[in-house]
């Protein structure tokens, strides 16, 4: 099968097939005349790669999953890999909620000053705050 067949049948661009082979990630075969062939696993195997980059794993870690894939055996090394990139993304997923959080106060903040937030208030201005970009 052409590089352009599997890019079709698996619903991505043939430079995504390009970069995956460079990567180590699909084998292609070549004609005499410089052409990638591959076989029907292909789809199924790039299809594979898709799942695991929407789960953030990067290329490097797909390398090192993809012999157990092709063994059909789940190693210690393989699960704790997944595991570990698992606990990665949960600790990443903590850092942003603590981002929107304060995120969340600085906005609450800014739409309702008070004294203890907005010197402009400890002061006893007279006029109240306007907020940039408000109209009126």
């Amino acid at each position: 099968m052409r590089i352009g067949d599997v890019a079709e049948r698996a619903g991505v661009s043939t430079r995504a097939l390009r970069y995956y082979e460079e990567q180590g990630l699909l084998p292609a075969e070549r004609t005499s005349s410089g052409q990638r062939v591959y076989d029907e696993a292909a789809v199924e195997r790039v299809q594979l790669i898709q799942q695991l980059y929407a789960a953030g794993l990067a290329s490097r870690l797909i390398v090192d999953l993809l012999p157990c894939v092709d063994a059909g055996v789940a190693s210690d090394e393989a699960m704790a890999l997944l595991t570990r990139e698992r606990d990665r993304i949960t600790d990443s997923i903590a850092e942003l909620e603590k981002a929107r959080a304060q995120l969340d106060r600085v906005i609450e903040i800014s739409l309702n000053p008070d004294a203890e937030h907005c010197p402009a208030l400890r002061t006893g201005a007279e006029r109240p705050l306007e907020r940039v970009g408000a109209t009126s």
